[in-house]
């Protein structure tokens, strides 16, 4: 049963192209990432990571190719049905997108309510279990402001996870932070793939390599390329 659910694929693309408006940012992309798995995505600025993540959570349209994701098929995916992908994801941005009207508990109601809770118990609860996983659990009534950089990314974290996602989606995640928190939030992302959860991470800071290595994909010259395979390594 174990080694059925490690087959598991939850990305599965065939020769995709990725876009941005109508200039073409990569071709003939070929991927699957498995149940379980995590993936370094690597690669200059402008290369293409995060117009792909955008694709793997239909926030590009996908025009050429074959994708789906957590179930998903991307291929016309309708207006109405991508909500029901996102609660299957969990997505987190470098600069964090807190609501800074509304304290960390509300950030987390807020996103909770979009994605169709509506048990206020249910929710409470579930909020104080992701907040204590990303070590924030005495930090639900603070602003956003009255958080450092580092505090904000594990509440971003702490959103992703409401849903049980069975993939986390990173865009540079350690990109606003200083070198020790980074490997904080590294140490975080590991920890939850440790339970299941697929983790794709776009990422420029290669030094993570040393301390997690992983299998790593490389977006260079409009194309996507596996440039490390191996799933060992540790903190």
């Amino acid at each position: 049963m174990e080694e059925e659910q490690e087959r598991e694929v939850i990305v599965d693309l065939k020769n995709v192209s990725v876009y941005q408006r109508e200039g073409l940012i990569l071709k003939d992309v070929t991927l699957s990432v498995h149940k379980g798995e995590f993936v370094y995505l690597i690669g200059r600025t402008g290369s293409g990571k995060s117009s792909l993540l955008r694709t793997l959570y239909a926030d590009l349209p996908l025009k050429e190719g074959e994708a789906n994701v957590a179930g998903h098929n991307l291929k016309g995916i309708k207006m109405k049905e991508v909500p029901f992908l996102r609660r299957k994801l969990g997505i987190v941005f470098q600069d964090y997108q807190l609501l800074s009207d509304r304290n960390i508990h509300d950030n987390l109601v807020f996103v909770m309510k979009a994605t169709g809770w509506t048990d206020k118990k249910k929710m409470d609860e579930k909020i104080e279990s992701v907040l204590s996983l990303v070590g924030m659990k005495t930090k639900g009534h603070k602003m956003p402001h009255q958080l450092s950089g580092g505090e904000q990314q594990r509440v971003s974290i702490a959103r992703a996870l409401v849903n049980d996602p069975e993939l986390i989606l990173a865009d540079e995640p350690t990109g606003n932070l200083d070198p020790d928190t980074s490997l904080g939030i590294l140490q975080l992302m590991v920890d939850i793939n440790s339970t299941g959860t697929a983790v794709v991470m776009a990422t420029h800071n290669y030094s993570f390599f040393d301390r997690y290595n992983s299998r790593t994909l490389k977006c260079e010259g409009g194309l996507l390329s596996e440039v490390f395979s191996s799933n060992s390594g540790g903190l």
